[in-house]
């Protein structure tokens, strides 16, 4: 590719990108935005760890660029590099930007309000995790409260030299798809101590996709968009352009960020986001396929209201609230701050390709929850990101043409059907022929005793085949299926009609309700030092009335129950299960006590329905 061809290149993915690049709203009180990368590695150190040995800077602050971050290194297997971008504030210092804060804070725009508690809105397993959890990080490794406090003076003096608001762009084509990818770097993700959510690390790589199909004639269409949020993926990051969820100016996509995690969401509202601990996966699993099995008991039932059952009885993932309320900053074409011109991430800068490091301070965490992200090609461990080398498989949109040539597709899989079933026509015949011949070898043998062995070999062909032409003419009839509701399909395609908007999604992230986030102070209090007091009575019963162990946990329990049941209005439902719990206890005693009386019975109630019905069949 020539200069002039690779300068036209790169002005026409910029146009493009701009054409639709999204307008992020944030939540009030966020503190870090999008922007690029140079002036955070100017002000960060590039350090190596290995195993059992102190972090060795490599590189000090004020010394690091791109140029020496894309250096090769190679330190052996076992190294892992990482930058550090601050350094914890003094007492005097934090006490100074909490001070000033505290000032600023009287601007709306600044202020921002936790909703209902996150711990009202789950149970007590759930809870009882989420204690677990928060004692969990005296012990892991966390990245320091104050961090938080010097990282927000450290971003807003590189706003202040330069204010610039960046996302970084590529332009994919592939499969007939051009695929829009932005990513939006951040030098700071404060959920945490900020916003009472899961972690804190520094540095935040967030990225969505617009997904275009494009004419013959070079024009473009968006057709989907995919945003990254959390443990979601595959089709249910994936909207249709048309989809009402989609909210849209113009032909620019509009972005709800979690405050301070800057999880990307399509609709504003309070998520009940969920950490899922790793030595925890095997019992997730298991409770998981538990509510499988319950739902085929069952019977099918509305999948996303089962999903979501699904997710909020699992307890042991630990409930956080990602407030994406879209009441700050936003970002965008019109708002009140704008993009800047973006920067090409194709041809891949050698920053992105050739560092595989942390783009943060390695904090040691075993979950990694609080350890920095790599860049936008890699994961931490090392390994390529899915949605770096698979644009379109990391949305589920691989398995999809775009709609233009969706018809054509449509022609040559109908096509192959035809043949398969011409092919299964053809077998079947075959092998019918060769039944009937089998049949008519095994008819002419009745009667010859000597043929008794070769008869019972022909027997057992004439079974085996016979199972076989079945199977085939199963496989038939479903293809003639598929083959008239592929004809339908392309009835209801060549009419403009594109089927439903979220056939596709398994899973999708719903902010709460209104109705939801009714609960009084009195339960959100409750909420918040049920565990705790649990624990305490535990201890009170173990210390001074051991002797009754069993039945005071089984009291303490009840009451526990009995006072949240009551705090969420549900206390009918409370004695409507406790009935229903007691009942099936009592049955289960009477069965025990009284079996054999109860077999006998119901073996002369048989013996006499039984004569009753074949009586009533002779005098018929």
């Amino acid at each position: 590719m020539t200069t002039d061809d690779q300068s036209e290149k790169i002005a026409a993915d910029k146009a493009l990108l701009r054409r639709f690049e999204p307008v992020i709203r944030y939540t009030r009180g966020e503190a870090f935005f999008p922007m690029e990368v140079e002036p955070y590695v100017r002000a960060c150190s590039l350090w190596r760890q290995l195993p059992d040995r102190p972090a060795v800077c490599l590189v000090p602050e004020g010394e690091l660029t791109l140029e020496k971050l894309a250096e090769p290194r190679t330190e052996g297997f076992d190294a892992l590099y990482f930058l550090k971008f601050i350094e914890p504030l003094d007492l005097a210092t934090l006490t100074g930007y909490q001070l000033q804060e505290g000032l600023k804070k009287k601007d709306a725009m600044e202020i921002f309000k936790a909703g209902r508690g996150r711990l009202a809105r789950v149970g007590h397993g759930s809870r009882f995790i989420d204690a677990l959890f928060s004692l969990s990080l005296l012990a892991r490794g966390r990245v320091p409260g104050d961090t938080a406090a010097a990282a927000a003076i450290a971003y807003r003096k590189i706003l202040s030299e330069n204010e610039r608001y960046v996302y970084h762009g590529r332009v994919i084509r592939r499969n007939g798809w051009v695929a829009l990818q932005y990513w939006f770097f951040y030098p700071f993700n404060n959920w945490r101590s900020a916003f009472f959510g899961v972690n804190d690390h520094e540095a935040d790589w967030e990225m969505i996709y617009v997904y275009l199909s494009e004419s013959d004639a070079g024009e473009v269409k968006p057709e989907w968009v995919a945003y990254a949020s959390h443990d979601y993926f595959g089709d249910d990051l994936r909207r249709r352009w048309d989809d009402p969820e989609v909210e849209k100016l113009g032909e620019h996509p509009v972005i709800y960020a979690g405050a301070g995690s800057h999880a990307s969401y399509f609709s504003r509202g309070e998520y009940l986001a969920e950490l899922e601990l790793p030595f925890l996966s095997p019992l997730v699993r298991a409770v998981d396929k538990l509510h499988e099995i319950w739902k085929r008991i069952l019977g099918e039932s509305n999948d996303e209201a089962e999903q979501e059952l699904k997710r909020e009885f699992n307890v042991f993932r630990v409930p956080f609230v990602d407030y994406a309320r879209g009441d700050g900053l936003a970002i965008g074409v019109g708002q009140r701050k704008e993009w800047a011109e973006p920067q090409l991430l194709d041809p891949a800068p050698a920053w992105a390709m050739n560092y595989r490091g942390l783009w943060g301070l390695y904090a040691r965490d075993p979950i990694a929850g609080e350890n920095a992200p790599a860049g936008p090609v890699y994961n931490r461990d090392g390994a390529v990101r899915r949605s770096w080398y698979d644009p379109l498989g990391w949305a589920g949109l691989d398995k999809l043409p775009p709609p233009d040539e969706m018809v054509t597709h449509l022609e040559v899989q109908q096509n192959a059907i035809l043949a398969r079933q011409a092919m299964l026509k053809e077998t079947i015949a075959t092998k019918n022929r060769e039944l009937m011949g089998l049949g008519i070898e095994a008819s002419a043998m009745q009667g010859r005793s000597h043929l008794k062995k070769l008869n019972a070999a022909h027997q057992k062909q004439i079974t085996e085949l016979s199972k076989e032409i079945s199977q085939l003419r199963a496989e038939l009839a479903a293809d003639e299926a598929l083959q008239e509701s592929m004809y339908l399909y392309g009835v209801q395609l060549s009419a403009g009609e594109r089927g439903p908007l979220r056939a596709h999604i398994h899973h999708a992230a719903r902010p709460a309700t209104d109705e939801g986030l009714q609960l009084s102070r009195f339960a959100e209090m409750w909420s918040a030092i049920s565990i705790g007091l649990m624990l305490i009575g535990f201890v009170l019963i173990t210390l001074f009335a051991r002797a009754y162990l069993i039945f005071g946990l089984v009291g303490l329990i009840s009451l526990m129950t009995f006072i949240e049941a009551g705090f969420r209005r549900q206390l009918s439902q409370l004695v409507n299960s406790v009935t229903i719990g007691l009942s099936i206890v009592c049955a289960l005693v009477l069965l025990f006590h009284f079996f054999w009386e109860i077999v006998i019975i119901g073996v002369l109630v048989a013996g006499g329905y039984i004569m009753w019905e074949n009586l009533k069949e002779l005098r018929s």
